[in-house]
């Protein structure tokens, strides 16, 4: 049997939350409303999450680089 079909996904939080305007915590790039589901979202579901948050923490570090170029 798979190991990893019965293992959860940790959460991303590191302890560092701050959310910006947008209601994105700038520690782990969750929604608000991500971070409260998170203990009852399903495995296939904590994955969106997932890939949702690497995208927008993506999209805020690059916005962070032009920034500094300009």
């Amino acid at each position: 049997m798979d190991k990893h079909l019965n293992s959860k996904t940790d959460s991303p939080c590191i302890r560092q939350c701050t959310l910006n305007d947008q209601d994105v915590c700038l520690g782990c790039f969750r929604l608000i409303n991500e971070i409260t589901d998170w203990t009852y979202a399903s495995e296939p579901e904590r994955r969106t999450i997932l890939s949702h948050a690497e995208q927008r923490k993506t999209l805020y570090n690059k916005n962070l680089i032009q920034a500094d170029k300009q």
